[in-house]
């Protein structure tokens, strides 16, 4: 391949990863206005939580867009520990919040409007993953790699707060809905760690 049609394909991808970076922006703004109001209607953890990962996407999302702004392998690490942190800051959240939930015994009131929310995220977010390590893996970027995980992560959580809200509504298993905000701790911070120990060096 020769150095202008790589530089040009390079280019293509850039471009591709910004595209997928604000489109999933875009949809977590949005999400943080309907998760807030649902949350609040509803009194539910999961919801609330499921908020909370919208803004860290958002603060992930950023990062990535700055990062594919620049070059240099200083620029990757700085951009990979702030993910570890915004990681470390949705388990943190998340096992406090639940933990709170499960020891007071809350009894939230979810809704079906809850439910449709995040049955819709959970399929955006997993189209949004597949797109950002595709790319990039073209690219060779492991910022927006790592990033797609985040993004993979919100999908998951989605899935959780779906089967937790849904689980209450139709049996009034209260305990689900904070049950399903612990769901995503292990797995944020196993890629917490991952992601600190490959930035160690």
């Amino acid at each position: 391949m020769s150095p202008t049609i790589a530089s040009r394909r390079e280019a293509t991808l850039v471009r591709r990863g910004k595209l997928l970076e604000w489109s999933t922006l875009g949809w977590n703004v949005v999400g943080v206005v309907v998760l807030g109001f649902l949350a609040a209607s509803s009194s539910s953890v999961a919801l609330l939580g499921f908020g909370i990962d919208s803004l860290i996407e958002i603060a992930a999302s950023g990062v990535v867009l700055w990062e594919l702004s620049g070059t240099g392998e200083h620029r990757q690490r700085f951009a990979l520990r702030l993910i570890g942190f915004a990681f470390i800051a949705l388990a943190g959240y998340l096992l406090l919040q639940s933990a709170a939930a499960l020891a007071t015994q809350h009894h939230a009131s979810p809704t079906a409007a809850g439910i449709a929310w995040t049955g819709v995220t959970a399929i955006v977010m997993f189209g949004l993953a597949y797109g950002k390590t595709r790319t990039g893996r073209a690219l060779e970027n492991p910022v927006l790699v790592t990033e797609g995980k985040v993004t993979v992560i919100d999908g998951i959580l989605a899935c959780a707060v779906l089967f937790g809200v849904a689980l209450d509504l139709l049996f009034g298993w209260w305990w689900a809905d904070p049950i399903a905000g612990c769901v995503i701790v292990f797995y944020a911070v196993r890629e917490a760690v991952s992601i600190f120990r490959s930035t160690a060096n």
